[in-house]
């Protein structure tokens, strides 16, 4: 496994702007990969609210748009920040729409995948059992390796970078408030 960490990439915002990661550094980041059109889109409003509780603390909210998922994010990048803004008052920073996985994927993930690998499916909760038959009908190839398996996949790393913790769509925000609440006293 590579030395890098989440600041030696560089992304677009959702305006197109190139921003470096390293801009980050000291903020203890949660990085999700969103969709508009998702069974678990409400858990925009979840992010917002962490957001907005701990931003002050050092948290900062980072989401990725992505298509790949039963296309349930076909918007442009303008589509997507108005629908997110409108309908959930996001106001942490959201970034243009990538690829999480295949030939395309970012590269930002293909390391928060090797840093955080799949632990599997939240299977005692019935979110969890939903999401991986959902996973199984429809990309069955993703139910093996550590591939993002669905959208609102979330990355919590570390105020210095070195530490990466994979939650699953089904964590949702509210499960992750004391999560965020005990890494930022680190």
């Amino acid at each position: 496994m590579s030395e890098m960490s989440v600041y030696d990439f560089k992304v677009k915002t959702i305006k197109g702007k190139e921003v470096s990661l390293s801009d980050y550094k000291g903020k203890l980041l949660l990085i999700v990969n969103t969709a508009s059109k998702c069974g678990f889109t409400p858990q925009y409003e979840g992010l917002e609210a962490l957001y907005k509780k701990y931003k002050d603390r050092g948290l900062v909210i980072l989401g990725f748009p992505c298509n790949q998922f039963l296309e349930q994010d076909p918007g442009t990048n303008e589509q997507i920040s108005s629908f997110c803004k409108v309908n959930f008052g996001v106001t942490f920073p959201l970034f243009a729409k990538i690829d999480v996985n295949g030939p395309k994927e970012d590269p930002l993930y293909r390391h928060l995948k090797d840093a955080a690998p799949f632990r599997g499916f939240e299977t005692e909760k019935e979110s969890g059992r939903k999401i991986q038959d959902v996973v199984r009908r429809h990309y069955p190839e993703n139910l093996k390796g550590d591939g993002i398996k669905w959208n609102f996949t979330k990355f919590l790393v570390s105020r210095d970078g070195a530490e990466v913790r994979r939650f699953e769509p089904t964590f949702t925000p509210q499960e992750l408030d004391a999560v965020v609440a005990e890494a930022l006293k680190a």
